[in-house]
């Protein structure tokens, strides 16, 4: 009978000896996902609706034809009830002509895309210069891809083809290819070249 309660007593020792030891394991997954759980809310609280994309290279087409490409170092595209990208590190973009050549080039070191307007708003040192060697400065600028033209109401300088002589306005409406220039209010610093009306 000894024998039997020891081996009995063996067996309940073991028994308990393997509950307490699958609770306290339980205890410490369960303590283990809590943690985890609590880590993870808090990335989905600082993320939430936005996507991060980085070394973008995207291309932009129309009726089926390459139209430009755009090249980020980082993009986040926000989900929430007005969709709308932003490149918070700088943006690059070749626009192309029908032969696929560079046409224009623009860097801006802030963009951002309004998906539903088509509408793109580029501010902090807007650079734009096409193959003639017209380029076109200004701190900020918007781009409709619906009607591929550059328009701001901001102080703008441009300075045409391959020359020195600079054109200084407040507010622009051009073309991409920047052949096409409105001027809004050309300011008296500005030099122009006039047609002659005589010939």
């Amino acid at each position: 009978m000894f024998g039997l309660l020891n081996v009995s007593m063996i067996n309940t020792l073991s028994y308990i000896a393997k509950i307490s030891a699958a609770l306290a394991i339980g205890c410490f997954f369960l303590i283990a996902c809590e943690n985890k759980i609590e880590v993870v809310r808090n990335l989905g609280k600082s993320t939430l609706g936005v996507e991060e994309g980085k070394n973008i290279e995207s291309y932009i087409s129309q009726a089926g034809k390459v139209k430009a490409k755009l090249t980020a170092p980082l993009m986040l595209r926000y989900l929430l009830d007005t969709p709308k990208i932003e490149f918070t590190k700088s943006l690059h973009v070749d626009f192309y002509d029908d032969t696929l050549g560079i046409e224009t080039n623009l860097f801006a070191k802030y963009g951002r895309y309004f998906e539903n307007d088509n509408k793109v708003f580029l501010k902090d040192s807007v650079i734009v210069f096409n193959v003639s060697g017209d380029t076109l400065w200004t701190s900020e600028l918007y781009w409709d891809q619906n009607t591929q033209g550059f328009f701001t109401d901001k102080p703008v300088k441009v300075k045409r083809e391959f020359n020195n002589k600079y054109i200084h306005s407040i507010g622009i409406k051009a073309d991409q290819t920047l052949k096409d220039i409105t001027f809004y209010k050309i300011q008296p610093d500005s030099y122009i070249i006039v047609a002659d009306s005589t010939y």
